[in-house]
Order: structure tokens, then C-alpha cells, then sequence
């Protein structure tokens, strides 16, 4: 197999896993109407997810690759959706909302920035600059509740299948990324799988039971 069947076996693969990672939000958008109420969870992983994966699809769209094209134009229509049913039960409606409708604006000014930037070359890098940031926020946001799954030695409150399928779909967009030669697709995917694969680390080492609890929901 040549490198260009292998990138073309990544961007399958990894596009396939990563609609699966962005369809994971369903269980929680679930549990959240069967309760009529979103509880003390954050919107953050819906908005930073949203505001990612409009980034990329704004890459994908000056590099001209479909396979970024395809994955964030899905991932950005079902953030989108996560959002606003998230608005809709939250308890703190308009602190959501202004944080949606702010990520609404920042997606739209950078759309406006590339449709009006006559240097293709810098529209990319900044946009790489951004769609990188913003994927590191997303994949660090799990992180904070890092700090009590230390303090109580116990990996309950971790969503193992979530993190299961970001250190797959990662692994997947890094290679994907080394095969391009892109940095921007590289370097956050590098850190997601780290950041990840140490989540899962901490599975092992706190409660075996924790993941035999989550099976049911690891084909997803």
C-alpha cells in the first residue's frame, strides 16, 4: 500500500469514527430531556465543539480537502443541535445563550475574514491558528473534572466512551495530518491523543469496574 491509499484508508476511517464521536453527544442530549433539565453539566464541550469544527470546515474549505469538508460540516450541524437543546433546558438560559450566540458571531466574522482575505496562504495559517486552538479547548475540556477523579480515586464521572472514541478518532488525524504534511492537523490531534490516552489511564488505575460499567455503550 503506497502513502496515497493509505491517506485515502485514513480519511475513510477517520471520518467514519469521528461522526461516531460527534453522535456520542445523543446519550447525553437524552439525558438531559429525559430529566427536563441539564443539572450542574456545562455547555462547554457543545459550544467549543461547535466553534471547532466551524473552524475546520472553514480550513477544509481553503485547503479544498473533502474528507475535513465532510467530517465538520456534520460535526458543526450536530453541536449546533446539542447547543440549542441545551439552551432550551438549561437552568441558566441566558448565560448559554449568550455563550452560543457569542460562538455564533465568532464563526461568522471568520467566515466574513476568509471571504474577504485576498492572500489565500494567510487565510489558512490563521485559520489553522484558530481551528488548533479551539480543538485543544475541546479536547481539554473533559480535563476539568480531572482533579476530583484524582481526589476520589475514582473514574465514574469520566464518559469512557467519549474519551474511548476521541483517542481513536485522534490517533486516525494525526497520521492523517503527518501523511499532508499539515501541522495544523497534526499538532492538536497529537495533544488530544495524549490528553486522552491519559484519561484512559486513569480508568485502569482507579476502577477496572468503572469500564466493565460503560461496556454497554462502547460500540458506539
Amino acid at each position: 500500500m503506497n502513502g496515497a491509499d493509505l491517506r485515502d484508508l485514513l480519511a475513510v476511517t477517520a471520518c467514519i469514527t469521528t461522526i461516531f464521536q460527534n453522535l456520542a453527544g445523543t446519550l447525553i442530549c437524552l439525558k438531559i430531556v429525559q430529566k427536563k433539565s441539564t443539572g450542574d453539566l456545562s455547555a462547554l464541550p457543545f459550544i467549543s465543539g461547535f466553534l471547532a469544527t466551524g473552524s475546520w470546515l472553514g480550513y477544509g474549505l481553503l485547503i479544498n480537502d473533502t474528507s475535513l469538508i465532510l467530517v465538520n460540516t456534520v460535526g458543526a450541524t450536530l453541536n449546533f443541535a446539542y447547543a440549542v437543546l441545551f439552551c432550551y433546558y438549561s437552568i441558566k438560559k441566558t448565560i448559554v445563550l449568550r455563550q452560543f450566540v457569542g460562538s455564533i458571531c465568532a464563526i461568522l466574522t471568520v467566515l466574513a475574514y476568509i471571504a474577504n482575505e485576498t492572500d489565500k496562504d494567510v487565510s489558512i495559517k490563521y485559520i489553522g491558528f484558530l481551528a488548533c486552538a479551539l480543538t485543544i479547548m475541546f479536547f481539554a475540556a473533559p480535563l476539568t473534572s480531572l482533579l476530583y477523579v484524582i481526589k476520589v480515586k475514582s473514574a465514574e464521572s469520566l464518559p469512557f466512551p467519549i474519551i474511548l472514541m476521541s483517542f481513536i478518532v485522534t490517533i486516525q488525524w494525526f497520521f492523517y495530518g503527518f501523511l499532508l504534511h499539515d501541522y495544523f492537523i497534526q499538532v492538536p490531534n497529537l495533544l488530544g491523543c495524549f490528553l486522552s490516552g491519559f484519561q484512559l489511564l486513569l480508568f485502569w488505575i482507579y476502577s477496572k469496574s468503572t469500564v466493565v460499567t460503560y461496556t454497554p455503550l462502547q460500540n458506539l
